[in-house]
Protein backbone atom coordinates (compact mmCIF):
# COMPACT_ATOMS: atom_id res chain seq x y z
CA UNK A 1 0.00 0.00 0.00
CA UNK A 2 1.28 3.49 -0.23
CA UNK A 3 1.76 5.11 2.91
CA UNK A 4 0.32 8.66 3.48
CA UNK A 5 3.14 11.33 2.86
CA UNK A 6 3.63 14.08 5.72
CA UNK A 7 2.97 17.72 4.15
CA UNK A 8 4.90 20.49 4.92
CA UNK A 9 3.91 23.69 3.03
CA UNK A 10 5.92 26.88 3.32
CA UNK A 11 3.47 29.95 5.03
CA UNK A 12 4.01 33.27 5.31
CA UNK A 13 4.74 33.53 9.03
CA UNK A 14 3.33 37.13 10.94
CA UNK A 15 4.91 38.01 14.49
CA UNK A 16 1.54 38.96 17.21
CA UNK A 17 1.62 40.28 20.60
CA UNK A 18 3.30 38.21 23.46
CA UNK A 19 0.96 36.00 25.22
CA UNK A 20 0.50 35.63 28.64
CA UNK A 21 3.56 33.83 29.63
CA UNK A 22 5.56 36.48 28.03
CA UNK A 23 6.53 34.17 25.30
CA UNK A 24 6.02 34.92 21.46
CA UNK A 25 4.51 32.56 18.78
CA UNK A 26 3.74 32.48 15.44
CA UNK A 27 0.21 32.73 13.50
CA UNK A 28 0.34 31.42 10.08
CA UNK A 29 -1.82 32.68 7.02
CA UNK A 30 -2.20 29.39 6.46
CA UNK A 31 -3.81 28.23 10.14
CA UNK A 32 -6.51 31.58 9.30
CA UNK A 33 -7.51 29.78 6.24
CA UNK A 34 -7.49 26.45 7.11
CA UNK A 35 -9.49 27.48 10.43
CA UNK A 36 -12.08 29.63 7.67
CA UNK A 37 -11.80 26.48 5.37
CA UNK A 38 -13.38 23.89 8.09
CA UNK A 39 -16.25 26.01 8.75
CA UNK A 40 -16.58 26.15 4.85
CA UNK A 41 -16.37 22.69 4.31
CA UNK A 42 -18.64 21.65 7.32
CA UNK A 43 -21.60 23.73 6.00
CA UNK A 44 -21.15 22.23 2.66
CA UNK A 45 -21.73 18.70 3.89
CA UNK A 46 -24.44 19.67 5.48
CA UNK A 47 -26.05 21.16 2.57
CA UNK A 48 -29.12 18.29 0.72
CA UNK A 49 -27.98 19.06 -2.78
CA UNK A 50 -24.31 18.22 -1.47
CA UNK A 51 -25.48 14.59 -0.50
CA UNK A 52 -27.76 14.12 -3.16
CA UNK A 53 -25.06 14.74 -5.44
CA UNK A 54 -22.17 12.88 -3.47
CA UNK A 55 -24.67 9.85 -3.24
CA UNK A 56 -25.24 9.53 -7.01
CA UNK A 57 -21.35 9.33 -7.37
CA UNK A 58 -21.06 6.70 -5.14
CA UNK A 59 -23.82 4.46 -6.72
CA UNK A 60 -22.13 4.92 -10.01
CA UNK A 61 -18.49 4.14 -9.11
CA UNK A 62 -20.03 1.17 -7.80
CA UNK A 63 -22.00 0.56 -11.20
CA UNK A 64 -18.41 1.12 -12.88
CA UNK A 65 -15.26 1.47 -11.33
CA UNK A 66 -15.83 -1.48 -8.19
CA UNK A 67 -16.79 -4.09 -10.91
CA UNK A 68 -14.69 -3.83 -13.48
CA UNK A 69 -11.72 -4.16 -10.59
CA UNK A 70 -13.69 -7.31 -9.12
CA UNK A 71 -13.89 -9.02 -12.21
CA UNK A 72 -9.95 -8.80 -12.43
CA UNK A 73 -9.25 -9.44 -8.98
CA UNK A 74 -11.50 -12.70 -9.50
CA UNK A 75 -8.80 -13.71 -12.58
CA UNK A 76 -6.42 -12.71 -10.31
CA UNK A 77 -7.18 -15.64 -7.88
CA UNK A 78 -8.54 -18.21 -10.55
CA UNK A 79 -5.53 -17.98 -12.43
CA UNK A 80 -3.23 -18.49 -9.61
CA UNK A 81 -5.08 -21.06 -7.58
CA UNK A 82 -6.26 -23.42 -10.09
CA UNK A 83 -3.21 -25.46 -10.09
CA UNK A 84 -4.80 -26.65 -7.07
CA UNK A 85 -7.76 -28.51 -9.25
CA UNK A 86 -5.26 -29.70 -11.84
CA UNK A 87 -4.33 -32.01 -9.40
CA UNK A 88 -6.95 -33.70 -8.79
CA UNK A 89 -6.71 -34.81 -12.66
CA UNK A 90 -3.51 -35.85 -14.75
CA UNK A 91 -1.34 -32.94 -13.36
CA UNK A 92 1.33 -34.86 -10.98
CA UNK A 93 1.83 -37.82 -13.38
CA UNK A 94 2.30 -35.94 -16.65
CA UNK A 95 4.62 -33.27 -15.15
CA UNK A 96 5.87 -36.03 -13.38
CA UNK A 97 5.94 -34.65 -9.80
CA UNK A 98 6.89 -36.47 -6.58
CA UNK A 99 7.49 -35.91 -2.65
CA UNK A 100 6.50 -32.29 -2.03
CA UNK A 101 7.44 -31.02 -5.63
CA UNK A 102 3.54 -30.09 -6.04
CA UNK A 103 3.94 -27.64 -2.55
CA UNK A 104 7.35 -25.98 -3.80
CA UNK A 105 5.62 -24.80 -7.16
CA UNK A 106 2.53 -23.86 -5.14
CA UNK A 107 4.52 -21.52 -2.77
CA UNK A 108 7.22 -20.48 -5.13
CA UNK A 109 4.55 -18.17 -6.52
CA UNK A 110 4.73 -16.19 -3.47
CA UNK A 111 8.23 -15.66 -3.84
CA UNK A 112 8.09 -14.04 -6.90
CA UNK A 113 4.90 -12.35 -5.29
CA UNK A 114 6.72 -10.49 -2.09
CA UNK A 115 10.28 -9.89 -4.25
CA UNK A 116 7.83 -7.30 -6.76
CA UNK A 117 5.41 -6.18 -4.36
CA UNK A 118 7.55 -3.00 -3.16
CA UNK A 119 8.50 -1.97 -6.77
CA UNK A 120 4.93 -2.78 -7.93
CA UNK A 121 3.91 -0.17 -5.32
CA UNK A 122 6.15 2.48 -5.84
CA UNK A 123 5.30 2.21 -9.31
CA UNK A 124 1.22 2.53 -9.56
CA UNK A 125 1.73 5.84 -8.42
CA UNK A 126 3.92 7.06 -11.42
CA UNK A 127 1.78 4.97 -14.46
CA UNK A 128 -1.49 5.64 -15.29
CA UNK A 129 -4.06 2.89 -13.69
CA UNK A 130 -5.98 2.74 -16.82
CA UNK A 131 -3.16 1.40 -18.75
CA UNK A 132 -0.71 -0.29 -15.89
CA UNK A 133 -3.57 -2.14 -14.52
CA UNK A 134 -4.78 -3.91 -17.69
CA UNK A 135 -1.25 -4.59 -19.10
CA UNK A 136 -0.32 -6.52 -15.70
CA UNK A 137 -3.74 -8.30 -15.76
CA UNK A 138 -2.80 -9.21 -19.95
CA UNK A 139 0.54 -10.37 -18.97
CA UNK A 140 -0.33 -12.76 -16.26
CA UNK A 141 -3.07 -14.30 -18.54
CA UNK A 142 -0.17 -15.65 -21.26
CA UNK A 143 2.24 -16.91 -18.17
CA UNK A 144 -0.66 -18.52 -16.57
CA UNK A 145 -1.80 -20.29 -19.86
CA UNK A 146 1.41 -21.09 -20.63
CA UNK A 147 1.46 -23.58 -17.21
CA UNK A 148 -0.64 -25.88 -19.86
CA UNK A 149 3.18 -25.74 -21.74
CA UNK A 150 5.02 -27.37 -18.90
CA UNK A 151 5.76 -31.02 -19.57
CA UNK A 152 8.89 -30.95 -16.63
CA UNK A 153 8.66 -29.66 -12.65
CA UNK A 154 11.60 -27.15 -13.55
CA UNK A 155 9.26 -25.79 -16.09
CA UNK A 156 6.18 -25.39 -13.63
CA UNK A 157 8.55 -23.66 -10.98
CA UNK A 158 10.01 -21.24 -13.72
CA UNK A 159 6.66 -20.45 -14.39
CA UNK A 160 4.75 -20.29 -11.09
CA UNK A 161 7.89 -17.77 -9.99
CA UNK A 162 7.07 -15.49 -12.98
CA UNK A 163 3.27 -15.79 -12.73
CA UNK A 164 3.56 -14.35 -8.56
CA UNK A 165 5.69 -11.63 -10.02
CA UNK A 166 3.40 -10.57 -12.80
CA UNK A 167 0.40 -10.80 -10.68
CA UNK A 168 1.82 -9.21 -7.61
CA UNK A 169 1.31 -5.56 -8.60
CA UNK A 170 -2.71 -6.13 -8.80
CA UNK A 171 -3.99 -5.85 -5.38
CA UNK A 172 -2.16 -3.19 -4.15
CA UNK A 173 -2.69 -1.48 -7.10
CA UNK A 174 -6.22 -1.77 -7.83
CA UNK A 175 -6.39 -0.87 -3.38
CA UNK A 176 -5.09 2.02 -4.00
CA UNK A 177 -7.24 3.42 -7.09
CA UNK A 178 -10.06 2.88 -5.28
CA UNK A 179 -8.44 4.67 -2.28
CA UNK A 180 -8.28 7.38 -4.81
CA UNK A 181 -12.14 7.48 -5.46
CA UNK A 182 -14.16 6.45 -2.43
CA UNK A 183 -13.38 8.24 1.08
CA UNK A 184 -12.18 5.99 3.85
CA UNK A 185 -15.66 5.66 5.22
CA UNK A 186 -16.83 4.34 1.97
CA UNK A 187 -14.02 2.24 1.76
CA UNK A 188 -14.53 -0.03 4.40
CA UNK A 189 -17.00 -2.16 2.61
CA UNK A 190 -15.76 -1.97 -0.79
CA UNK A 191 -12.31 -3.57 0.14
CA UNK A 192 -14.21 -6.40 1.31
CA UNK A 193 -16.28 -6.70 -1.73
CA UNK A 194 -13.01 -6.80 -3.49
CA UNK A 195 -11.63 -9.31 -1.66
CA UNK A 196 -14.90 -11.25 -1.60
CA UNK A 197 -13.20 -11.33 -5.54
CA UNK A 198 -10.82 -14.04 -4.08
CA UNK A 199 -13.40 -16.18 -2.06
CA UNK A 200 -15.75 -16.46 -5.07
CA UNK A 201 -12.52 -17.50 -7.26
CA UNK A 202 -11.99 -20.53 -5.48
CA UNK A 203 -15.40 -21.78 -6.10
CA UNK A 204 -16.20 -20.92 -9.46
CA UNK A 205 -12.61 -22.71 -10.18
CA UNK A 206 -13.80 -25.74 -8.80
CA UNK A 207 -16.89 -25.72 -10.54
CA UNK A 208 -15.06 -24.52 -14.03
CA UNK A 209 -12.92 -27.28 -13.37
CA UNK A 210 -15.34 -30.06 -12.85
CA UNK A 211 -16.93 -29.03 -16.36
CA UNK A 212 -13.59 -28.42 -17.90
CA UNK A 213 -12.51 -32.04 -16.88
CA UNK A 214 -15.66 -34.02 -17.35
CA UNK A 215 -16.04 -32.46 -21.08
CA UNK A 216 -12.78 -31.80 -22.27
CA UNK A 217 -10.29 -34.21 -20.80
CA UNK A 218 -8.83 -35.37 -23.55
CA UNK A 219 -10.39 -33.30 -26.50
CA UNK A 220 -7.59 -32.81 -28.98
CA UNK A 221 -4.81 -34.94 -27.05
CA UNK A 222 -5.10 -32.29 -24.48
CA UNK A 223 -5.12 -33.24 -21.13
CA UNK A 224 -8.09 -31.59 -19.19
CA UNK A 225 -5.71 -29.95 -16.59
CA UNK A 226 -4.02 -28.21 -19.36
CA UNK A 227 -7.43 -27.06 -20.86
CA UNK A 228 -7.87 -25.46 -17.63
CA UNK A 229 -4.94 -23.10 -17.67
CA UNK A 230 -5.62 -22.58 -21.85
CA UNK A 231 -9.51 -21.48 -20.40
CA UNK A 232 -8.83 -19.49 -17.40
CA UNK A 233 -5.52 -17.87 -18.94
CA UNK A 234 -7.94 -16.75 -22.01
CA UNK A 235 -10.95 -15.50 -19.70
CA UNK A 236 -8.41 -12.63 -17.87
CA UNK A 237 -7.16 -11.75 -21.07
CA UNK A 238 -10.12 -10.90 -22.71
CA UNK A 239 -11.04 -9.21 -19.38
CA UNK A 240 -8.09 -7.13 -19.46
CA UNK A 241 -9.04 -5.58 -22.92
CA UNK A 242 -12.51 -5.39 -21.39
CA UNK A 243 -10.53 -3.12 -18.91
CA UNK A 244 -8.93 -0.92 -21.16
CA UNK A 245 -11.85 0.91 -22.13
CA UNK A 246 -13.54 0.83 -18.58
CA UNK A 247 -10.68 1.77 -16.43
CA UNK A 248 -10.38 5.76 -15.15
CA UNK A 249 -7.37 7.21 -13.84
CA UNK A 250 -6.39 8.70 -10.51
CA UNK A 251 -9.13 11.79 -10.17
CA UNK A 252 -6.97 14.39 -10.95
CA UNK A 253 -6.70 13.43 -14.00
CA UNK A 254 -8.57 14.04 -17.10
CA UNK A 255 -6.91 10.49 -18.86
CA UNK A 256 -7.62 6.77 -18.80
CA UNK A 257 -10.07 5.30 -21.05
CA UNK A 258 -12.92 5.46 -18.46
CA UNK A 259 -13.02 9.17 -18.45
CA UNK A 260 -15.91 9.14 -20.50
CA UNK A 261 -18.00 7.30 -18.07
CA UNK A 262 -18.53 10.36 -15.38
CA UNK A 263 -18.85 13.81 -16.56
CA UNK A 264 -16.68 16.91 -15.72
CA UNK A 265 -19.21 17.82 -13.17
CA UNK A 266 -18.93 14.49 -11.62
CA UNK A 267 -15.27 14.82 -11.47
CA UNK A 268 -15.11 18.17 -9.76
CA UNK A 269 -17.08 16.65 -7.26
CA UNK A 270 -15.36 13.63 -7.12
CA UNK A 271 -11.93 15.79 -6.58
CA UNK A 272 -13.94 18.13 -3.82
CA UNK A 273 -14.90 15.24 -1.63
CA UNK A 274 -11.50 13.42 -1.77
CA UNK A 275 -10.12 16.67 -0.70
CA UNK A 276 -12.50 17.40 2.16
CA UNK A 277 -12.23 13.26 3.37
CA UNK A 278 -8.33 13.45 2.68
CA UNK A 279 -6.02 13.97 6.23
CA UNK A 280 -2.94 15.05 4.54
CA UNK A 281 -2.33 16.42 1.12
CA UNK A 282 0.33 14.68 -0.96
CA UNK A 283 3.48 16.50 -1.56
CA UNK A 284 5.15 16.37 -5.20
CA UNK A 285 8.38 17.01 -3.91
CA UNK A 286 8.55 14.33 -1.49
CA UNK A 287 10.16 11.25 -3.48
CA UNK A 288 9.03 7.59 -3.42
CA UNK A 289 11.58 6.17 -0.95
CA UNK A 290 10.56 8.75 1.61
CA UNK A 291 7.41 7.03 1.71
CA UNK A 292 9.05 3.89 1.62
CA UNK A 293 11.17 5.17 4.87
CA UNK A 294 8.17 6.95 6.15
CA UNK A 295 5.92 3.69 6.37
CA UNK A 296 9.13 1.19 7.67
CA UNK A 297 10.10 3.59 10.61
CA UNK A 298 6.32 3.47 11.52
CA UNK A 299 5.70 1.13 14.68
CA UNK A 300 1.58 0.28 13.38
CA UNK A 301 3.24 -0.93 9.80
CA UNK A 302 4.81 -3.67 11.99
CA UNK A 303 1.95 -4.68 13.84
CA UNK A 304 -0.32 -4.52 10.93
CA UNK A 305 2.75 -7.07 9.05
CA UNK A 306 1.96 -8.92 11.74
CA UNK A 307 -1.38 -9.33 11.49
CA UNK A 308 -1.59 -9.85 7.97
CA UNK A 309 1.21 -12.84 8.19
CA UNK A 310 -1.29 -14.35 11.12
CA UNK A 311 -4.46 -14.21 9.09
CA UNK A 312 -2.64 -15.14 6.07
CA UNK A 313 -1.51 -18.85 7.52
CA UNK A 314 -5.18 -19.53 8.29
CA UNK A 315 -6.39 -20.00 4.75
CA UNK A 316 -3.54 -21.66 3.62
CA UNK A 317 -5.41 -24.66 3.03
CA UNK A 318 -6.88 -22.93 0.55
CA UNK A 319 -4.45 -24.80 -2.45
CA UNK A 320 -5.13 -27.99 -0.73
CA UNK A 321 -8.94 -27.58 -0.50
CA UNK A 322 -9.54 -29.63 -3.65
CA UNK A 323 -7.53 -32.62 -2.44
CA UNK A 324 -8.44 -32.49 0.88
CA UNK A 325 -12.12 -32.66 -0.02
CA UNK A 326 -11.09 -35.86 -2.31
CA UNK A 327 -9.78 -37.39 1.23
CA UNK A 328 -13.62 -37.19 1.77
CA UNK A 329 -13.99 -40.17 -0.82
CA UNK A 330 -17.50 -38.99 -1.35
CA UNK A 331 -17.96 -39.49 -4.88
CA UNK A 332 -16.42 -38.95 -8.31
CA UNK A 333 -13.95 -36.43 -9.35
CA UNK A 334 -16.52 -34.18 -10.92
CA UNK A 335 -18.35 -34.65 -7.52
CA UNK A 336 -15.66 -33.65 -5.56
CA UNK A 337 -14.54 -30.38 -7.65
CA UNK A 338 -18.64 -29.52 -7.06
CA UNK A 339 -18.35 -29.72 -3.47
CA UNK A 340 -15.42 -27.68 -3.19
CA UNK A 341 -17.71 -24.88 -3.69
CA UNK A 342 -20.03 -24.51 -1.22
CA UNK A 343 -17.82 -23.36 2.05
CA UNK A 344 -16.53 -20.61 -0.71
CA UNK A 345 -20.13 -19.45 -1.18
CA UNK A 346 -20.89 -19.53 2.29
CA UNK A 347 -17.93 -17.54 3.51
CA UNK A 348 -18.68 -15.01 0.69
CA UNK A 349 -21.68 -14.50 2.17
CA UNK A 350 -20.24 -14.81 5.66
CA UNK A 351 -17.25 -11.88 4.64
CA UNK A 352 -20.39 -9.42 3.07
CA UNK A 353 -22.30 -9.55 5.86
CA UNK A 354 -19.28 -9.08 8.48
CA UNK A 355 -17.90 -5.83 6.36
CA UNK A 356 -21.62 -4.53 6.46
CA UNK A 357 -22.01 -5.19 10.68
CA UNK A 358 -18.34 -3.66 10.59
CA UNK A 359 -19.56 -0.64 8.96
CA UNK A 360 -22.59 -0.23 10.53
CA UNK A 361 -21.10 -0.37 14.24
CA UNK A 362 -17.75 1.47 13.12
CA UNK A 363 -15.65 -1.50 14.93
CA UNK A 364 -13.01 -3.62 13.56
CA UNK A 365 -11.19 -5.55 16.43
CA UNK A 366 -13.80 -7.90 17.22
CA UNK A 367 -15.05 -8.34 13.90
CA UNK A 368 -11.92 -9.70 13.32
CA UNK A 369 -11.19 -11.98 16.54
CA UNK A 370 -14.32 -13.36 16.05
CA UNK A 371 -14.30 -14.84 12.50
CA UNK A 372 -11.11 -16.29 13.53
CA UNK A 373 -12.33 -17.91 16.42
CA UNK A 374 -14.73 -19.38 14.23
CA UNK A 375 -11.81 -20.51 11.68
CA UNK A 376 -10.19 -22.14 14.71
CA UNK A 377 -13.07 -23.95 15.66
CA UNK A 378 -13.45 -25.01 12.64
CA UNK A 379 -9.65 -26.13 12.02
CA UNK A 380 -9.77 -28.36 15.91
CA UNK A 381 -12.75 -30.14 14.92
CA UNK A 382 -11.20 -30.86 11.37
CA UNK A 383 -8.28 -32.59 13.09
CA UNK A 384 -10.27 -34.06 15.75
CA UNK A 385 -12.27 -36.54 14.29
CA UNK A 386 -12.26 -38.38 11.07
CA UNK A 387 -16.45 -38.00 10.78
CA UNK A 388 -16.67 -37.15 6.86
CA UNK A 389 -19.78 -35.04 7.75
CA UNK A 390 -18.27 -33.28 11.01
CA UNK A 391 -14.44 -31.99 8.67
CA UNK A 392 -17.55 -30.87 5.70
CA UNK A 393 -19.19 -29.06 7.86
CA UNK A 394 -15.67 -27.83 9.62
CA UNK A 395 -14.71 -26.29 6.23
CA UNK A 396 -17.68 -23.83 6.30
CA UNK A 397 -16.51 -22.57 9.12
CA UNK A 398 -12.68 -22.00 8.46
CA UNK A 399 -13.51 -21.20 4.90
CA UNK A 400 -15.78 -18.31 6.49
CA UNK A 401 -14.36 -17.37 9.08
CA UNK A 402 -10.76 -17.06 7.86
CA UNK A 403 -11.84 -15.19 4.59
CA UNK A 404 -14.43 -12.77 6.62
CA UNK A 405 -11.38 -12.22 8.89
CA UNK A 406 -8.53 -11.15 6.16
CA UNK A 407 -11.20 -9.14 4.49
CA UNK A 408 -11.67 -6.97 7.66
CA UNK A 409 -7.78 -6.55 7.66
CA UNK A 410 -7.49 -4.98 4.88
CA UNK A 411 -10.79 -2.74 5.77
CA UNK A 412 -9.26 -2.20 8.86
CA UNK A 413 -5.41 -0.91 7.08
CA UNK A 414 -8.30 1.13 4.53
CA UNK A 415 -9.93 3.39 6.92
CA UNK A 416 -6.89 3.88 9.64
Amino acid sequence: MSPDTVSKSDVAATPVKENASGHEHLETTADISTEKDEFAQEELLETPEWRAREKRLVRKLDMTLLPVVWILYLFNYLDRNNISQARLNTFERDLGLTGDDFNTAVSILNVGYMLAQLPSNMLITRIRPSIYLPACVAIWSCVSAATAAATSYGGLVAVRFFLGIVEAPFFPGAFYLLSCWYTRKELALRTAVLYSGLVLATAFSGLIAAGVFSGLDGARNIAGWQWLFIIDGSGSFFAALVALFLLPDYIESKTGSGRWLFSEEERELAVKRMALDRVSLPEADRSVWYGVRLALGDYRTWIFTLLLCSNHTAYGFNYFFPTIVSGFHIGSQTITLVLTAPPYLFGAAVSFAVAYSSDRHNERSYHISIPMAVAAVGFIISTATLNIGARYFASFLYCSGAFAANAMVYSWAATG
